[in-house]
């Protein structure tokens, strides 16, 4: 059984494909998987992964959706959900399968660093470690990783549009708290830089207060993709 199973939602993401899985056939090598699920590229991304991917798979587009269709055919005992945009640590393979088996722990997340110039952006990942730390939610871009029956056992992303993230890590701290890995894994800026670092921070923020006070998540999808057009 392979022990982890990389699972990466992508979007047109030819540009930058290449790049991001070069840097998992280390692990692959190493007896690790490597899932793209793709979900509905018009730039020839799963063309380019190919070649860099045990499996390249379609879904309904929507992060969730996509993570839930790799996760089901994964093989690892561990799953790993990464952004096309994010690089692992070096050690990441040792950090997840050691912690999690010293820890006990059923699931955990990566600290964050944002590769960009912006000097807030430091404080944004400062806020996004802080706010993990303190309460157990995580995003994305922290590279969440969970022991594949665990996530099963939960049922996986719930059919959000939106927040899915959030909403899984709700799910998976009522079975056991997150193992925080500090070796942080880096993000792209290009989400902050393409919107403008301060209207993207607010944005986020917004939305995120508006999702904890109930709002559909679909129609705070909608918001989001017409603010970044």
């Amino acid at each position: 059984m392979k022990r982890i199973s990389i699972v990466m939602p992508v979007l047109n993401e030819a540009p930058g494909i290449g790049k991001a899985l070069e840097a998992l056939q280390t692990l692959r090598e190493r007896g690790h998987e490597v899932i793209v699920v793709d979900g509905g590229s018009a730039d020839g991304t799963p063309d380019l992964a190919r070649p860099l991917a045990d499996r390249v798979l379609s879904a309904p587009r929507g992060r969730a959706s996509q993570m839930n269709s790799g996760a089901q055919s994964a093989a690892g005992q561990v799953l790993l959900f990464l952004h096309a945009d994010t690089c692992l640590p070096a050690s990441a393979e040792r950090l997840i399968l050691d912690g999690l088996y010293d820890s006990g722990l059923e699931w955990g997340r990566f600290d964050v660093r944002i590769d960009g110039r912006h000097a807030v952006l430091r404080i944004v990942a400062a806020m996004m470690n802080l706010r993990s730390r303190l309460t157990g939610i995580c995003t994305g871009d922290q590279g969440i990783f969970v022991r594949r029956e665990s996530f099963r056992a939960c049922g996986g992303y719930p059919d959000l549009a939106l927040m899915e993230d959030l909403a899984l890590s709700r799910m998976l701290k009522a079975r056991s708290c997150p193992l925080r890995i500090p070796e942080p894994v880096l993000a792209s800026a290009r989400r902050w830089e393409r919107g403008g670092v301060l209207r993207t921070i607010l944005l986020m923020w917004w939305l995120r207060l508006r999702y904890f006070f109930g709002a559909s998540p679909r129609r705070l999808a909608q918001i989001y993709d017409a603010e970044r057009r």
